[in-house]
């Protein structure tokens, strides 16, 4: 128990340098090793069900786990102290001193265990962040154990002989519970502050705004869509495009990644006739596109939350390649990032006017969660192809796999063609939209019940929804909204007449994408190529 409060004080110091000069953090590199040896399926499961939650809880077993090692230390220390009597000051840097040994080789193991993280810290860096957390760990050990008895043994054996036993051992155990729990009381507020701020970082207040953005709230003002006047429905056209601090976010890092932007740029390197290397402003002052995109993650399941919509702005990705000039035969484009996460996609992708650098998300700075100061929006494909962070984009003349890609997810990720309810019933998806609580649907009324929901199929966009009350025999086309774009989902809604049969109602959704390929009612879980199959709401 000394050695795990103790253990805290490191733990806690650590945080502080991962806050104030991300240093390296034990915790959050051996829960990126686990991330990075977990199989594909394995970790597409516990994404489907946990969402972010999985790595947050990776991370905590993690802290756990190194607070176990430090209290597996203090045994050995207080053994090896007890065998060999020395004083406070050479116990305490033989503490730290060994205790940095062993944890500068577990942290370098699980470097190289790690994909994509060994070549990003140094040896030098490592070492200078983790001494003094280890430093505080041995002064802080000694000093919960420390006694007067013990201190005069080493400093005269004889005098030491004369004391009686209950003179000055007997209070010794409650002194050193005392001191450990003053220990813990100073470290347990620590890492929760520090976790509470790596967890979720303060964002400057942004000036800039979507002249996207301000127009499809003034349509939507002025003239409300045709089947969408239920006040019911009404938070489906209110969170179309979904609030920042309400959008998914699914990545490989338990800890969101810090970029410093006055340190950070784009370098665009491989199959190009002018390497290039831009600083933020230089790719600020490139002619801007905004444009509306969903982005929806692999593991995500039918009707699941993992689904967002928002207006993004930067700069054609084609322009910036155009810049560095692309030779013959090249077949892919790397995106390399900050975090150490990698993704392929194939040239004729990145060409496609849809795909862009993106620098601001509704009208404002992309958050760190969500990329800053760069990621990439490639309409069409699934999440994992469209990186945060960017650091770095290589041209290359063969077929390239990325960091899931080598876990068994599929690199040909187009979004399968899908549909859900959104009202009324618990959808997971309801996550996603502000005011949802007080939009249950449940008196039918004269007109029948009001349904809603979603259809998205990337860029391929979406022809029609059909609902079906009779297991799938029969379809009733549903009103669509007209889409925010054709990369974006598309809201559509009907009312149904349920009162014919008083029994319990599975009420079927199906979407059709414009190429005329109806959503098959095959289910299929998320790996390796996306889910597949019908929502259906139970009444």
């Amino acid at each position: 128990m000394v050695g795990i409060c103790t253990g805290g004080i490191a733990i806690a110091i650590a945080l502080v340098l991962r806050l104030a000069a991300s240093g390296p953090f034990i915790p959050e590199i051996a829960s990126q090793t686990l991330f990075s040896l977990t199989p594909g399926a394995l970790e597409s499961q516990a994404v489907e069900n946990l969402g972010p939650l999985a790595k947050y809880s990776a991370l905590v077993g993690a802290i756990l786990a190194n607070l176990i090692v430090y209290g597996l230390l203090a045994i050995f220390f207080t053994r090896r102290s007890n065998r060999t009597p020395q004083s406070y000051l050479l116990n305490s840097l033989l503490c730290a001193i060994i205790s940095s040994i062993i944890f500068l080789a577990l942290t370098i193991a699980l470097l190289a265990l790690t994909e994509g993280q060994a070549q990003s810290i140094s040896i030098f860096s490592l070492v200078a962040y983790l001494i003094l957390p280890q430093l505080a760990y041995g002064f802080t050990l000694y000093a919960v154990l420390y006694n007067r008895s013990y201190e005069r043994t080493v400093q005269s054996p004889e005098l030491t002989k004369s004391l009686s036993p209950s003179e000055e051992q007997i209070d010794q155990p409650k002194r050193q519970i005392l001191r450990a729990g003053i220990a813990a009381a100073v470290a347990i507020p620590v890492i929760y502050l520090g976790l509470e701020s790596l967890l979720s970082p303060q964002r400057a207040i942004q000036n800039t705004k979507s002249l996207l953005l301000s127009q499809f709230q003034q349509r939507l003002k002025n003239i409300g869509p045709r089947g969408f006047e239920d006040p019911r429905l009404a938070p489906l056209l209110d969170s179309e495009v979904t609030p920042t601090d309400l959008f998914y976010r699914i990545d490989k890092n338990a800890l969101v990644p810090q970029v410093n932007l006055e340190t950070w740029n784009l370098k665009v390197t491989g199959l190009v006739n002018r390497p290039l290397t831009l600083d933020n402003p230089q790719i600020k002052s490139l002619v801007p596109v905004e444009q509306f995109a969903t982005l929806e993650c692999v593991s995500n399941k039918i009707g699941g939350e993992l689904i967002s919509t928002a207006a993004w702005k930067g700069v054609h990705l084609k322009d910036i390649l155009g810049m560095a000039g692309v030779k013959s035969g090249v077949k892919y484009i790397v995106f390399r990032c900050a975090d150490g996460y990698d993704v392929g996609i194939p040239i004729d992708r990145g060409l496609l006017d849809g795909s862009i650098l993106a620098y601001e998300m509704n009208g404002a700075s992309l958050t760190p969660e969500h990329g800053f100061p760069l990621r990439a929006i490639v309409p069409g494909l699934y999440g994992m192809m469209n990186p945060k962070w960017i650091t770095e984009i290589e041209l290359v003349d063969k077929i390239y796999e990325g960091y899931w890609q080598r876990k068994g997810w599929a690199n040909n990720a187009k979004y399968n063609t899908h549909s859900f309810i959104v009202i009324p019933g618990n959808a997971a998806v309801r996550q996603r939209f502000r005011g949802l609580q007080s939009s249950e649907t449940v008196n039918q009324g004269s007109e029948g019940i009001p349904f809603g929901g979603m259809a998205f199929a990337g860029d391929r966009g979406i022809l029609k929804v059909e609902v079906s009350t009779d297991g799938g025999t029969s379809w009733k086309p549903t009103i669509l909204k007209d889409p925010l774009s054709q990369y974006s989902w598309v809201l559509w809604a009907t009312r149904l007449d349920l009162k014919e049969n008083e029994s319990n109602h599975n009420v079927y959704v199906r979407a059709t994408d414009k190429t005329g390929k109806v959503q098959t009612a095959q289910i299929s879980d998320p790996f390796p190529n996306g889910a597949t199959g019908y929502y259906i709401h139970s009444t």
